[in-house]
């Protein structure tokens, strides 16, 4: 294959298209997330992710398992954890079976803060995947979205 190669060229157009469209939606939901609830996407989805946590065997997220939900370095992921818990919306406490593990938790005003917030981002993401429908070259990869069930 070559760089010129036609099925190279579609398949870096297709992966165009679908980080516009990531961009597009994120930018969206960013704006509405930051106007009605002061929050990050990053802090939005790292909120979502702990709050399904559970007491249960492998219920409590390694700070790892956590950036790889969020897409994020560790380092990043870490700072992020910092920022909420300075805000009173995460806390932070040592592993009770392995002093070296922290556990991450989200308290009371983040399960609060998230619970307000969860319709402002379904509604931006709704919107946001609305008008990418109707541009001819985003509108497969909006249904594709749609018709997308992930395993619980």
């Amino acid at each position: 294959m070559t760089a010129t190669d036609p099925a190279l060229t579609a398949l870096a157009q297709g992966w165009c298209a679908l980080s516009l469209l990531h961009g597009r939606i994120e930018t969206h939901i960013e704006r509405a997330l930051q106007a009605g609830h002061d929050l990050s996407v990053r802090e939005y989805s790292l909120l979502d992710v702990l709050s399904r946590q559970h007491n249960g065997e492998g219920g409590h997220l390694q700070m790892k398992q956590v950036a790889d939900a969020v897409v994020l370095s560790q380092s990043a992921t870490t700072r992020l954890v910092t920022r909420l818990e300075d805000r009173g919306l995460l806390s932070r406490y040592l592993c009770p079976t392995d002093r070296r593990g922290i556990y991450t938790d989200v308290t009371q005003a983040g399960l609060k803060l998230l619970r307000e917030a969860r319709p402002t981002n379904e509604s931006a993401l709704r919107d946001a995947l609305d008008a990418a429908a109707e541009d001819p070259e985003l509108a497969p990869l909006v249904r594709a979205v749609e018709t997308l069930r992930v395993p619980v």
